[in-house]
């Protein structure tokens, strides 16, 4: 039988439904080559030579593929029908001929399908072809520059910027705008303007509100009543004057509906309607075109096929009536820059079937197909009409105008199926109905109220609205939107807070360094041309090595220039650029720069190991003054904890106080002195706003860990405390023991209640899910007390091999030595051998025990090097 190979398993199954016995269709799983994530995979001195592996996870598909191929050679690829799809295809091919699956000269056949319904699979399989080299070397020419990018500049930021992660062709410029974005809000200086409205009423009582358009004879812009004062005035303007109505004007209007969904615009619509991720959405609607549901979800285009069209305006007219159908059939016309892709819209495959008959449990699923379905068919559904009315009411001097508007539907036509969602609420007046005015009537004033206005800053990106950029700019392709979006989040590099996109410190860091020494590569009209001439090469207007040599020569220069640059002159520089927005002019006058906290350091910023940074003291280790980067905030900083902590009070004559620290804020009691440098201290828990902790709670926090008491099976002690990942208990003989059992509280006030009964059946609980993980292990063999310095000495099984135990050295039994057969006298070499290797004391020789053997003497020369106490103490064991 012929082999089919598609990526997915879920793609097989549905085409192998409609190709029947006569195949074998397979899955690749996406991928099966990629280039090594190491030096030298791709070469631009040997014609970018591309080094291509098999991933490991493949190599299983691949056999599958080729063992399927011994009975029948007839190799089809149905792959995606895009460019990565292509690319796909051809390292299949690639691959399997390496293998010799299929001989040099088999022919293979490319298959495509832009749904997957049975007409158009079996219409595919009727004209096959080759596999598109256009397509796969504008694949090639993608991939190489990715690669060339990545792998170059990520280096020079490890290097010269502490903390960063990565840099990418398009990944950089994307994470740019939301830098960029964040910047415009921070320097925004909100101005304060006023409006006006009046209720007025008709003779017959009815009543309908107008804004005040006209002041003193003078068209009124939105800033030109500036304060209350103004305000007031114009109110008494209004109040002093009798109205009349001296226009009223309908005009019909209609609003035609939106394009069916591209990738891109569906991506922002879900994430509108239902806050999806971009990724989120792509998975999803991946699932809904392998079931055969919507036609392939990667596309910039927005026409539909005739036939769609056609089974549209059916079912407009089967559902709503024919007055819901135009006349003819809607077209459109993508207007996105460096529109591409030659597929059809994303639309259902059949128009018939309505969202409540969809057979699909999954809600994503559902609410995404209805979303695609409603899309679709507004899409050719008649125009909604309405009627606007305009009313201009004014006084007889002219002096006061004011404009009430209304809207009113007179046919739905499309809205009666969907309604474009929208980015950012917008206050639409036109929205209301207007009772019946008529010209020359008088206009009674119930009520004037004057209203304050701040201008508000630029939004923060949402997924969807950062994407609808990225495709005006021409920046990525409806194939990598969800990825980027995806890749600056999972970097660290922003963070998504109630869907908008913040920018965290290192994206920042990031975006200012390129910004100022590789400006070129993350210029928007530098990204956009590059686009286009990767989809010159699509078309074959253009040589793909042309192209990738171009780039790389101006590139690796720039590379070459940045390698001698030290970190403290790209931190200064950076520190310079950020300049205005990190210490902007203060109000007296005086030097920004200056510490507020010891008054002669200056402020500078500075770079954290977790690759954050933040405003520090050059007087630092005396001046431990530090504030988060960015512009500094009076109110935050007002009530923030300065360098030497936030003094809550006392208690038992020991002051107390909280702290920032390096991992985290905590409460300390005292203060540190050379006999006591680190005096009591505990972490405030991660639900504990730092800022807000109160005497008592300080208090009760530095009583921890708290001692539960003794297990009553072992009598080992069980305590409760708070630790990173929240309130828990361990039972051990020290909470600072690496070993033993640890089990969740679900509340912090747990810590300071629980009791014995309830830790046992924790204790038990996390035990018994873990398969017995985390008990005390038992000893495979006793040998007895140490005899130098006491204390048992036991052997156990261990995960890398037996081992002697006494106190806390493990000391590894070598492979010469068989367990049953150690003596008390190896064991004890072993252990001064482990401890002296640690660093640890070696245990201490009693003056009492007298030297028996030979061999007691080579150890005693061993443990006698230092004389320590007679045992480890729990501190120095911590260590291990």
């Amino acid at each position: 039988m012929p082999v089919v190979v598609v990526e997915s398993p879920a793609k097989a199954k549905t085409i192998n439904k409609y190709l029947g016995n006569d195949f074998t269709v397979l899955a690749s799983y996406g991928h099966v080559r990629d280039l090594p994530p190491k030096d030298g995979s791709v070469d631009p001195d040997h014609g970018f030579e591309m080094l291509w592996e098999v991933a490991s996870d493949s190599k299983k598909h691949v056999k599958a593929i080729a063992d399927a191929l011994k009975d029948d050679p007839t190799l089809i690829l149905a792959t995606d029908p895009d460019r990565e799809g292509e690319a796909i295809s051809w390292h299949l091919e690639e691959t399997l001929r390496k293998r010799k699956a299929i001989k040099a000269d088999t022919e293979v056949s490319r298959v495509v399908f832009n749904a997957i319904t049975k007409n158009a699979v079996t219409e595919a399989m009727k004209n096959p072809r080759k596999v598109d080299e256009d397509l796969v070397e504008a694949y090639l020419a993608r991939r190489a520059l990715d690669y060339l990018v990545g792998f170059n500049l990520s280096p020079v930021l490890w290097r010269k910027l502490p903390g960063a992660k990565s840099a990418g062709r398009v990944q950089s410029v994307c994470l740019r705008l939301i830098v960029e974005r964040e910047m415009e809000i921070e320097a925004f200086r909100a101005r304060e303007y006023w409006s006006v409205k009046a209720l007025l009423s008709t003779p017959r009582g009815q009543e309908y509100e107008a804004r005040l358009t006209v002041l003193a004879g003078k068209k009124l812009d939105r800033y030109d009543i500036e304060n209350s004062t103004q305000a007031e005035l114009a109110v008494q303007a209004i109040t002093s004057r009798d109205l009349t109505v001296k226009s009223v004007e309908a005009k019909p209007a209609s609003r035609n509906p939106s394009a069916p969904f591209m990738t891109s615009t569906l991506q922002q619509e879900a994430s509108r309607k239902f806050g999806f991720g971009a990724r989120q959405t792509m998975s999803t609607a991946q699932r809904l075109y392998e079931a055969g549901y919507i036609t392939y979800m990667r596309t910039d285009g927005i026409d539909m096929a005739p036939e769609a069209v056609h089974a549209a305006r059916d079912a407009i007219k089967d559902r709503y009536g024919a007055e819901y159908v135009p006349s003819s059939p809607r077209m459109y016309k993508n207007k996105a820059k460096n529109a591409q892709e030659a597929h059809e819209c994303i639309r259902p495959t059949e128009m018939t079937l309505a969202p409540d008959a969809l057979k699909v449990s999954d809600a994503d699923q559902r609410k995404l197909y209805d979303l695609i379905w409603k899309r679709t068919i507004a899409s050719q559904m008649e125009a909604a009409r309405m009627e606007r009315t305009t009313v201009d009411v004014a006084s007889a001097d002219g002096q006061v105008e004011l404009r009430a508007t209304g809207q009113v539907v007179l046919f739905d036509g499309f809205l009666k199926v969907y309604e474009e969602g929208r980015d950012d609420a917008v206050v639409d007046d036109d929205d209301k109905r207007l009772p019946q005015i008529t010209q020359g009537e008088k206009a009674d004033k119930k009520t004037i109220t004057p209203e304050q206005h701040f201008t508000q800053p630029p939004p923060r990106y949402t997924e969807a609205t950062l994407v609808k950029k990225m495709e005006e700019l021409g920046i990525g392709r409806p194939s990598t939107y969800a990825s980027i979006v995806t890749t600056i989040q999972d970097r660290g590099y922003v963070r998504k807070d109630k869907n908008r996109l913040i920018p965290e410190d290192k994206g920042r860091l990031v975006t200012i360094f390129l910004i100022n020494y590789f400006r070129k590569y993350v210029g928007y009209d530098f990204t956009a041309e590059l686009e286009g001439e990767l989809d010159d090469i699509t078309s074959g207007e253009r040589e793909w090595k042309d192209v990738l040599d171009k780039f790389w020569r101006d590139f690796k220069a720039h590379i070459d220039e940045t390698s001698e640059l030290r970190i403290s002159e790209v931190l200064d520089k950076i520190d310079e650029v950020l300049a205005p927005h990190l210490y902007p002019p203060t109000e007296d006058g005086s030097d920004p720069r200056v510490c507020p906290n010891c008054g002669n350091g200056r402020l500078s910023m500075r770079t954290a190991r977790s690759g954050g940074a933040f405003i520090g003291c050059s007087n630092y280790p005396d001046c431990r003054y530090t504030r988060p980067f960015g512009p500094p905030d009076a109110e935050a900083e007002a009530s923030a904890i300065p360098p030497e902590g936030k003094l809550l009070g006392e208690d038992e004559g020991d002051e107390i106080r909280v702290f920032k620290g390096r991992f985290g804020p905590f409460v300390q009691r005292g203060a540190a002195t050379k006999e006591q440098p680190k005096p009591p201290r505990q972490s405030v828990p991660k639900e504990w706003p730092p800022e807000d902790v109160t005497l008592e709670q300080a208090v009760r926090l530095l009583v921890l860990p708290r001692l539960i008491g003794q297990h009553p099976e072992d009598g080992v002690n069980v305590w409760a405390n708070i630790g990173r990942y929240g309130p828990y208990i361990k039972h051990a003989e020290s909470t600072s023991d690496r070993g033993g059992t640890n089990a969740n509280l679900e509340e912090i006030e747990e810590v300071w209640t629980v009791g014995m009964n309830r830790a046992v059946q924790l204790l038990a609980e996390k035990v018994a899910s873990r398969g017995g993980r985390g008990r005390a292990a038992a000893p495979v063999r006793e040998l007895g007390d140490h005899p130098d310095a006491g204390g048992p000495v036991a052997i156990y099984k261990g995960k890398y091999g037996p081992y002697v135990k006494w106190e806390k050295i493990n000391a590894t039994i070598p492979d010469t030595i068989e367990p049953e057969q150690l003596t008390m006298e190896q064991a004890v070499e072993l252990i001064a051998e482990r401890a002296a290797k640690a660093g640890k004391k070696a245990p201490a020789k009693k003056k009492a025990v007298a030297k028996k053997s030979t061999a007691k003497k080579t150890t005693a020369k061993k443990t006698a090097a230092k004389k320590p106490a007679a045992k480890t103490s729990a501190s120095e064991t911590d260590k291990d």
